[in-house]
């Protein structure tokens, strides 16, 4: 008896999910509850494990995108093998006991290879049915596979008029210069989480009144306080005193005294929240990922630099869950741990504002009538203008300023 496998429900807004990876083959041996596979959605990536024991009967595909509820894979009773005991193969002259399948779908269950890679079971019954030669396609699946996707393309290719597959030889073509050089190219099929940031990227442009406003901080202050507790802070609470927990603090502070710029429209009604979740945006293998800091307003510096720590090492193992990713009111970005000077951030909606922090470079400033050097960084504010007034971003953005210039004011709360 086999038992379905299918896309478990993993969020109220997910409807459909990408098989990034096969952790095991077809035919294996498999345990109750070990992982067989990665399940891609457009928030995070997580595995799928096995329902029961026994064979392994792969049905999807790397790549293929599933519904949720979709069958992935069946698992048949069996026994595990022995140890050093290899699978079983009928001898070559041995009828099989099995009915005899038809060549139509003995062709659709068997994938052939050929010179260009190895097609797909859909991919080598459109070919045959088309008589189109799969030495001529590059497949575009993993190890050069030959996807439904590029049948489907050569099929329509093939049905194209000659004429307009090859150019009339009535006049000599154009010679084309010789290029000296590796002029190679690869496609890659896009993540369904790249998908969806480009899809929520483009939305925020176009339906979001968004203007930026800069200042800049001398980080003076904070660097002199890091350089003389960074050690007993790191022995007594177990993690480095970054400047991460230092805006973070602001921010929240600043929050507090200009609501609406932690506010979010929903349809015809302002939402204040009395809370500061704060989005802190991340670079991961796969995108980049905003996990959220509950209650960052009520917390200390260790506790949120305790916290950026846990969720930083979450997202470079893809272990981030839908729960960390939704539900922040504002966030922070830092693209100076990239060396970028100044950008003009795009918010993260349904949020109404993002603060961008960026590179501290050594820059002359006028300081109590004399030009010094200064540690200098330019921040950023972008903003919803429909909800956000100028005088509300800008004086928040002063406001942060302030409290990062002088960091006894985020202890004295003044």
């Amino acid at each position: 008896m086999s038992l379905e496998i299918k896309v478990p429900t993993v969020g109220e807004s997910i409807t459909e999910v990408t098989l990034a990876q096969w952790l095991k083959q077809d035919g294996d041996y498999v345990e109750m509850d070990e992982n067989i596979a990665e399940l891609e959605s457009d928030k995070a990536t997580f595995e799928l494990p096995a329902e029961k024991a026994g064979i392994l009967r792969i049905i999807a595909q790397e790549g293929d995108t599933l519904e949720i509820g979709a069958v992935v894979c069946t698992i048949e009773d069996g026994d595990a093998p022995a140890a050093g005991e290899k699978k079983a193969e009928a001898p070559a002259d041995q009828p099989s006991s099995a009915p005899a399948a038809t060549k139509e779908e003995e062709a659709s269950e068997k994938p052939e290879s050929y010179a260009a890679g190895t097609a797909s079971p859909a991919a080598a019954k459109i070919l045959r049915e088309k008589g189109i030669d799969p030495s001529t396609i590059k497949g575009t699946g993993k190890d050069g596979r030959i996807t439904k996707e590029d049948a489907e393309k050569a099929q329509v290719q093939a049905a194209a008029p000659k004429a307009e597959a090859k150019p009339a030889a009535t006049t000599a073509p154009a010679a084309t210069p010789a290029v000296s050089g590796v002029r190679n190219e690869r496609r890659e099929k896009m993540s369904s989480l790249r998908k969806t940031i480009a899809k929520r990227l483009v939305s925020v442009k176009n339906e979001t009144a968004m203007l930026t406003t800069f200042n800049e901080v001398n980080m003076q202050p904070i660097m002199d306080l890091r350089g003389k507790y960074k050690d007993v802070f790191k022995e007594k609470h177990g993690v480095g005193l970054g400047f991460m927990s230092f805006f973070t603090k602001a921010v929240t502070t600043a929050l507090k005294e200009w609501p609406a710029v932690n506010a979010r429209i929903d349809e015809n009604e302002i939402v204040y929240s009395d809370f500061a979740d704060i989005s802190i945006a991340v670079s991961a293998p796969k995108g980049l990922v905003v996990p959220v800091i509950r209650n960052a307003e009520s917390m200390s510096l260790y506790e949120i630099e305790k916290a950026i720590v846990e969720l930083a090492g979450k997202a470079r193992d893809n272990k981030l869950t839908i729960e960390e990713m939704t539900g922040g009111t504002f966030t922070i970005t830092n693209g100076g741990v990239f060396g970028s000077m100044m950008s003009t951030p795009i918010i993260n909606a349904p949020q109404s504002a993002i603060l961008g922090m960026h590179n501290i470079v050594q820059r002359p400033i006028a300081e109590n009538g004399q030009v010094v050097i200064r540690p200098m960084m330019y921040i950023a504010l972008s903003y919803d203008h429909r909800i956000i007034d100028g005088r509300e971003s800008v004086s928040f953005l002063v406001r942060v300023k302030q409290l990062l210039e002088d960091p006894a004011r985020l202890l004295l709360e003044v």
